[in-house]
Formats: structure tokens, C-alpha cells, sequence
């Protein structure tokens, strides 16, 4: 997989009584950061562009196996399957306003499936051919991991390019590496939204 900058290797365990709290990360594209850490959410927000129409994005849950695809339909987390087969991700809901309150997927890697290697996380957006709706109508998009234990922010990636006809964005991906699990920033468009990432994956 190519990513435009050199990865930046950074390590994140679970604090204890006497470790100070980490701080959150601002990660950019390429970047990665190892999360040694239980349980994770995965929270979604964005701001729409001045035009008057509201914007519905989706976040989404792709668990892959080693050969980058999904190894059964259970494992696809998205708006009409909230949660995965194997219980380890499962989503708030759809959520329309992009606050910071927005769509979050919950991942508790002690209970992934052994078949899976990786977690794709993409963003679409809903209705985007009826509404004729892009990325580059959408302003400030970004996804924040935090420990879902106790709410401390472990890092955010921010999206800083224009996606002028892109309906579908694969933000990042949290990847098994052994007994710990990974997170890189990929930040890719691609047109055909949602269904286009399910022929691609599934």
C-alpha cells in the first residue's frame, strides 16, 4: 500500500496509576500509530458546505482477512447491520448532523475473529447520486479514536484534501500486528459510494 509520507511509528498502551495520560495525536496521511489498548471508538464528524442541502455520511466497518476481503457478510458494520458477527465492532447508529456527537464505531479487538486482519474504516455518503452530493462539499471531515474504556482521546485525522467528485473515503484501517492492533491514516477517495466498496471488498 503507498502512502505519501513516511510512517511515523508511535506507540499507545494503556495508562496506568502512575503513567502520565497520553495526549491526542494529530496524524496526517501515511502516518501510523500502534494502539496497545482493549477497547476503542472510532467517532465520525464533518461540517457541510454552505449550499442549503443537509449531508448524511455513513461510517462503516469493513473486517478483512489477509487477502483484503471481507470472509463473510457478518463482518461488514454499517447502517443496516450495526453490528458484527463475531461482536468485536458495532456501530451508534446513523447519525445526520455530523456534530461532534456524531456516528461512532466501537472495536473491541479481544473479540475480533481470527479470520480478520484488518478493520477498514470508510465514511460514504447516503443518497449521494439523488442529491448529487461529493466530498468536496463537505468541509472538515474527520475521525477521532479514543480509548472507549475511559473517553481519553488517543489521536484525530483530519481529511485536508478537496474530494471534488469522490462519494466514498477510506479513512484509515486498524491492523492486527500479533497481540496488538495498528491505525493508519490512508485518506482515498473513490466514486460509486458505499456499493462500490462492497464490490471492491466483498
Amino acid at each position: 500500500m503507498f502512502f505519501a509520507r513516511p510512517v511515523a511509528h508511535v506507540v499507545i498502551q494503556e495508562a496506568s496509576t502512575t503513567q502520565q495520560k497520553p495526549m491526542a495525536i494529530n496524524l496526517e496521511k501515511g502516518q501510523s500509530l500502534e494502539i496497545g489498548l482493549k477497547k476503542v471508538g472510532i467517532q465520525l464528524s464533518w461540517d457541510a458546505a454552505e449550499t442549503g442541502q443537509e449531508f448524511d455520511l455513513d461510517a462503516s466497518a469493513f473486517m478483512l482477512g489477509k487477502n483484503k476481503k471481507l470472509p463473510d457478510d457478518s463482518l461488514l458494520v454499517f447502517y443496516n447491520n450495526e453490528r458484527s458477527g463475531d461482536g468485536a465492532v458495532e456501530s451508534s447508529g446513523d447519525d445526520t448532523s455530523g456534530d461532534d456527537d456524531g456516528e461512532t464505531l466501537t472495536v473491541d479487538f479481544s473479540r475480533v475473529d481470527n479470520r480478520v486482519n484488518e478493520i477498514l474504516i470508510v465514511v460514504t455518503i447516503h443518497d449521494c447520486e439523488v442529491r448529487k452530493q461529493t466530498f468536496g462539499q463537505v468541509r472538515n471531515s474527520k475521525i477521532r479514536i479514543y480509548d472507549a474504556i475511559n473517553s481519553e482521546d488517543i489521536c484525530q485525522y483530519e481529511l485536508d484534501e478537496d474530494f471534488s467528485t469522490e462519494t466514498a473515503l477510506e479513512f484509515g484501517t486498524l491492523v492486527r500486528k500479533g497481540r496488538s492492533w495498528e491505525f493508519e491514516a490512508i485518506g482515498s477517495g473513490f466514486e460509486g459510494g458505499l456499493e462500490y466498496l462492497v464490490s471492491k471488498y466483498g
